[in-house]
């Protein structure tokens, strides 16, 4: 019997979160109920960083049901992760200074301690088996975690946002990089956020709580700033070669179909932890993997590397690439096309191209433009 397509499990849970919860979303979204009841949320978040299903067939799927009045709480939240991946296009530097913050920073017992879950915190120690037994964390309870990681366990926040990158099945450089940088008060200069007592006893029905937090930190700072870059990368608007490769991270087929038809050999890249910068766990790596079978199953002119040295690679001079947005596996095609001297054409959504125009400053400016947005793409009727 063929096993039914991770798309089609992805989209029957957008279907009924559509048809039964969602209008529920904007009461109850900061509810961390435990992880049996996640009916509050849509639990898209690891099908949405791998593209298995779009943000932009989200937002189309509900407006074609809703009015953006009734749902604009969660149209905003998917626009979110547009946003943050516009807002690091225009700034990758804050990428690569995390990498390197990562890897110059002395490891010391207190971020053992943590990643262990084994502070004198408990509901923190709570989240880190959660985290590491389901791989997922409720997006409130993020903000919970990263705040008492900084402010109260005094750890630094790269080593935090390294933590989740490594552990979540919806693990993302632009969300995960930028919320922690949030959260410690950098990303809206002087605006952090402190994790309260209160605060996650109410939102966890009473199940948890917790003593002892810091609840007046002040803000982190940094010397650095970051200024807009601009034309970081050229694209291509159509193919340019009869070789494709694409990355786990962008696995949307249904606007694409006929462009990977249109390929002779399509090289789906997923990356072994020898030559990450950041080695996910076994679980994620296993994740990753299925996606990308499932994918392939689909493609019949795909297949999977996982070695990268494969000889393949050597026969080729030019290659056309999916951009894969700033993070590890841009990181990867930039260096290793240089090591190969492969031409590289990237190939970018006209969607993510239109977006990254108002990710150039904070997200108020963006959310005054998502009617705009809604429009010019088409969303009513995508």
């Amino acid at each position: 019997m063929k096993q039914e397509s991770i798309y089609n499990v992805a989209n029957q849970k957008l279907q009924d979160f559509v048809n039964n919860d969602i209008l529920d979303y904007e009461r109850q979204r900061n509810y961390d109920l435990g992880v049996k009841n996640r009916k509050n949320v849509s639990n898209l978040s690891k099908y949405v960083s791998h593209r298995i299903i779009s943000e932009y067939e989200i937002i189309s799927c509900v407006l074609k049901k809703y009015k953006l009045r009734q749902v604009e709480k969660y149209i905003q939240e998917v626009f979110w992760r547009i946003y943050w991946k516009g807002w690091l296009e225009n700034r990758p530097k804050v990428w690569s200074d995390f990498v390197k913050d990562c890897s110059n920073i002395k490891k010391h017992i207190g971020v053992d301690e943590a990643i262990l879950g084994k502070t004198k915190i408990n509901c923190f120690n709570e989240w880190v088996h959660e985290i590491k037994e389901y791989n997922y964390l409720h997006n409130h309870t993020r903000m919970w975690f990263a705040s008492i990681w900084i402010f109260t366990l005094k750890l630094p926040w790269q080593l935090g946002a390294k933590f989740f990158y490594e552990n979540l099945f919806d693990g993302d450089a632009a969300s995960n990089t930028l919320s922690w940088r949030w959260v410690a008060g950098l990303q809206t200069r002087g605006k952090n956020y402190l994790a309260k007592s209160w605060n996650i006893q109410k939102f966890t029905n009473n199940r948890l709580s917790a003593k002892n937090l810091n609840e007046s930190a002040l803000p982190l700072d940094e010397f650095t700033e970051y200024k807009l870059e601009e034309n970081i990368t050229n694209f291509s608007k159509f193919n340019k070669s009869t070789d494709l490769i694409i990355f786990e991270n962008d696995l949307f087929l249904r606007d694409r179909m006929k462009l990977f038809e249109s390929y002779k050999n399509i090289y789906l890249v997923l990356l072994d932890n020898k030559l990450r910068k950041f080695p996910i766990s076994l679980k994620v790596y296993d994740f990753k993997k299925s996606l990308c079978e499932d994918f392939c199953s689909q493609i019949s002119n795909c297949q999977i590397i996982e070695n990268i040295e494969n000889q393949i690679f050597d026969e080729l001079e030019e290659c056309d690439v999916i951009y894969p947005f700033v993070g590890e596996n841009l990181d990867f095609i930039k260096e290793f096309s240089k090591k190969k001297s492969l031409k590289i054409n990237y190939i970018e959504r006209k969607e993510d191209n239109y977006c990254k125009q108002f990710s150039k400053k904070g997200f108020f400016n963006f959310k005054n433009n998502i009617v705009k947005i809604i429009d010019h793409l088409g969303l009513n009727n995508y």
